[in-house]
């Protein structure tokens, strides 16, 4: 497979087939996955790999909090305290896509909420990655680890897997760090839902847009 072909197949997948994940796989893809550039070879990069009644573990600790109404700060600002053109638009876009393919209605706020919920199992796809950085490392950091997390996602192809990088699963860093054993001090990046997409479940079937690249770039 191309580069090209693998940046193109790429998306978010948020329906997983109830099929174990060979761990060889995984190391397989981690292993390529390391080759990503960092400054000055920093490699800052932590995964903890989690399946099993580990995950089931977290996964009802999260579901709890978020339904108990408790929240967390996350270790570091994800998105902006105030969204404008042209991102605005584009976040509406975006949700609206996916509460269209799962027939989830504005105003159903009950079907809202359990489709949000299901970010915290991480959709229940057999294996949730977490990643995370020393607290010390600064904000180029944040720019190796990007390149990371693609790698991460382009490799799973190579292996017939789906990923979902998600944000949500940085929300609940605390509860996260304790019950997978990690220090108060490091950063939570994020998580990624990973496993075998079940292709007949309608949320994977949709794809959401990108811009022409005269938008977004300036030749001299």
């Amino acid at each position: 497979m191309k580069v090209s072909e693998a940046l193109a197949k790429r998306k978010s997948t948020r329906a997983f087939l109830n099929k174990t994940v060979e761990v060889e796989k995984i190391k397989r893809i981690l292993n390529a996955a390391k080759q990503a550039p960092s400054g000055v070879n920093t490699q800052p990069w932590q995964v903890a790999v989690v399946m099993g009644e580990k995950k089931t573990l977290l996964e009802q600790r999260l579901e709890n909090a978020y339904r108990s109404g408790i929240k967390e700060k996350m270790d570091y600002q994800y998105y902006p305290c105030e969204w404008h053109e042209p991102y605005k638009t584009r976040r509406k876009a975006c949700g609206l896509q996916l509460y269209t393919a799962l027939e989830i209605s504005r105003d159903d706020k009950e079907k809202q909420i359990e489709q949000w919920v299901a970010n915290y199992r991480a959709f229940d796809a057999p294996i949730m990655l977490l990643f995370f950085m020393d607290s010390d490392m600064a904000t180029g950091s944040f720019l190796d680890y990007g390149m990371f997390l693609q790698s991460v996602m382009l490799a799973a192809i190579e292996e017939g897997l789906a990923t979902c990088p998600q944000a949500a699963l940085a929300e609940y860093p605390k509860i996260i760090k304790e019950t997978l054993g990690y220090p108060d001090k490091v950063i939570l990046i994020c998580g990624m839902a990973m496993g075998y997409e079940d292709h007949h479940a309608p949320v994977n079937n949709y794809r959401t847009t990108r811009e022409e690249i005269d938008t977004f770039s300036r030749f001299f």
